[in-house]
């Protein structure tokens, strides 16, 4: 018969011995996971539409990513829409925005804004934490404004995003150098978690009408497999480190 005492031991061993990202999603689980904080999910507005209007932010970051009528974009995070709208009058009748966000009321919104609009080349699509879903070899420019930092398991995401570009298809990102539990990211860490995930940074600039910057990454020429990912450690802005 089994000591009661080594009975209760055992159990307690087997409790505090489970896996450390029990709490992660299942669907994350074969990635490494990321070594910073994550900030809280924020508004759907990071600004007051007009006030970025008065900067010239959306003109001069699709500007910067070379935008042109009949492209393919998607908008991931899209909220309210300030980027969605605005892209899809860039792109045209004849080229597609998908937006998409895991907030269900926010894209509820975005819907009626759509049809409000008439925005007939603006496709929504709810999203996941650690999976944008995207369809593969789609798009020429894929948006992640002021969003990038609320990503739990970056390396999932990015991973999962990579088939989606087309061939010279880009990824834009638009962030705030300050730490990632408040807002923000570090360019040096954002740099290494794309390109822990298969990316390679072309383009980068601080950008004071944008209140951040602006970085540009494309498809590296392999993808790692999920198994192979060294996650970014002693990085500016990651735990390890202290952050800015």
């Amino acid at each position: 018969m089994r000591n009661p005492v080594s009975a209760a031991l055992l159990a307690l061993l087997a409790v505090s011995c489970q896996p450390a990202d029990r709490d992660r999603p299942e669907s994350a689980r074969e990635f490494p996971e990321a070594d910073r904080p994550v900030s809280a999910l924020g508004a759907n507005e990071f600004s007051t539409e007009t006030a970025r209007d008065n900067r010239g932010e959306a003109e001069a970051v699709m500007d910067m990513a070379g935008i042109t009528p009949g492209m393919t974009v998607a908008d991931i995070g899209a909220g309210e829409g300030y980027y969605t709208v605005r892209l899809a009058e860039r792109v045209g009748a004849k080229g597609r925005v998908l937006a998409q966000d895991i907030d269900r009321e926010a894209l509820d919104r975005l819907g009626a804004r759509v049809e409000r609009e008439r925005l007939d080349n603006v496709s929504i699509k709810p999203g996941q934490g650690d999976d944008p879903r995207l369809p593969a070899d789609s798009f020429d420019r894929i948006f992640l404004v002021h969003m990038y930092h609320e990503v739990r398991e970056p390396y999932a995401f990015l991973w999962r995003l990579w088939p989606a570009l087309r061939e010279g298809g880009q990824v834009i990102v638009v962030d705030v150098d300050r730490p990632t539990d408040q807002h923000g990211i570090a360019p040096l860490l954002l740099a290494c978690e794309f390109k822990a995930a298969g990316f390679r940074l072309v383009a980068f600039r601080d950008a004071p009408e944008l209140a951040g910057y602006y970085a540009q990454f494309e498809a590296a020429a392999n993808r790692p497999q999920p198994g192979q990912i060294k996650p970014c450690r002693g990085i500016p802005g990651s735990s390890g480190n202290g952050q800015k």
